[in-house]
């Protein structure tokens, strides 16, 4: 008894944490330099140039995010540059319906690759927006949300 009562006690003021680091964010600015490393003295690897862009944060240090895309590239990002996920990449080609559900109308086709800017999620589905479209997208198979 008392070894399950010293358990207990330890799993609330010593919670193990089951949490990842990894979630995904978006680029906030249409340039954002990718460094080496955690700070501005590491050289730029490489340059963004697509605002809202999905990346997943792998680890952070201060003020710099560690961040891997859909292509496995990797590096780090100052956290300025970056904002809460509000967008998707189809992994595959994607019909965007009117409704969630594979009965409703289809809207148009999604080719993969594609940034979408997510307004809302539920279950299965993610309501989008393109420059002509709205509508909604089956999260399978989708990079950039958890």
């Amino acid at each position: 008894m008392n070894r399950i009562f010293f358990l207990i006690i330890i799993c609330i003021f010593f919670p193990l944490n089951v949490f990842s680091e990894e979630t995904f964010l978006s680029l906030k600015k249409n340039k954002v330099n990718v460094r080496y490393g955690p700070g501005f003295e590491y050289p730029i690897k490489y340059i963004y140039t697509k605002i809202n862009l999905p990346i997943k944060q792998i680890d952070k240090k201060e003020n710099f995010r560690r961040i891997i895309d859909l292509k496995n590239n990797s590096g780090w990002i100052h956290v300025s540059q970056l904002k809460k996920a509000n967008s998707i990449i189809p992994k595959k080609d994607k019909i965007l319906f009117n409704k969630p559900t594979n009965f409703s109308r289809p809207l148009a086709k999604i080719e993969k690759g594609r940034v979408l800017l997510v307004q809302s999620c539920n279950n299965n589905w993610c309501k989008i927006k393109t420059e002509r479209f709205k509508g909604w997208v089956k999260i399978e198979n989708i990079w950039g949300i958890n």
